[in-house]
């Protein structure tokens, strides 16, 4: 499944030329707004999302990209500095059980380089037949706030549903963490674990649990 998407666009600025163009604001306006965005707003990209496959070069980025979130402190149970060869152990184990058909790793490309990824794990023990775990969701500093972790997540939701699943679980750090992000996906908070993990540079933090129905169990509370 290849997903088409954009990041980077200014809103603003769609909606500063749609007044230029309805005549809402005068021609010196519009051009002096458009100069500054021009200048200090990235204009539209194109990002693709594919399921990741086991090769070594998609192994290598997916090692290089887990060790700059986990340097920039995102908390995704490693500690910085984390070697090279930790990094790519674990996605070398991630893509093998993807192979089985335990989960789906799914990763955001710019072109040729990926910039974000997330998994979707299936192998949930046999009285769970029906759930599946958000996990590992990270994307380059450079590239946040541009609408690519979303559309993971999205994609994310739609193979789970399109797989029975009816229950989606995640957590993430009470610090820093994605909260706010998922809850505007529509996760509940089922709850809060004090003191559960260190940060990536010290420091304990605590994990907020949640949990969101899917598919046609979706709606229900």
């Amino acid at each position: 499944m290849l997903l088409i998407g954009y990041s980077g666009y200014s809103k603003g600025l769609f909606l500063l030329t749609l007044l230029f163009l309805a005549g809402g604001v005068g021609k010196s306006h519009f051009l002096q707004k458009i100069s500054w965005h021009l200048i200090f707003v990235p204009m539209m990209s194109t990002f693709s999302i594919t399921p990741l496959i086991r090769q070594p070069q998609v192994i290598a980025d997916l090692a290089d990209l887990l060790i700059d979130v986990v340097a920039n402190g995102g908390s995704v149970s490693y500690m910085h500095p984390l070697a090279p060869q930790t990094a790519t152990a674990f996605w070398e184990a991630s893509l093998a059980a993807a192979d089985r058909g335990e989960r789906i790793v799914l990763g955001a490309r710019v072109g040729e380089a990926l910039v974000a990824t997330v998994t979707l794990l299936l192998d949930c023990p046999p009285n769970q037949p029906h759930r599946a775990e958000i996990a590992k969701l990270m994307t380059r500093v450079s590239h946040r706030g541009q609408g690519i972790a979303r559309s993971l997540v999205l994609e994310a939701e739609r193979l789970a549903i399109d797989r029975g699943r009816t229950l989606l679980t995640l957590d993430t750090a009470a610090e820093e963490g994605a909260a706010g992000f998922y809850e505007g996906l529509g996760f509940q908070k089922a709850g809060v674990i004090p003191d559960y993990a260190f940060k990536p540079h010290g420091g304990l933090t605590g994990t907020i649990i949640y949990w969101k129905r899917i598919g046609g169990a979706a709606g229900r509370i």
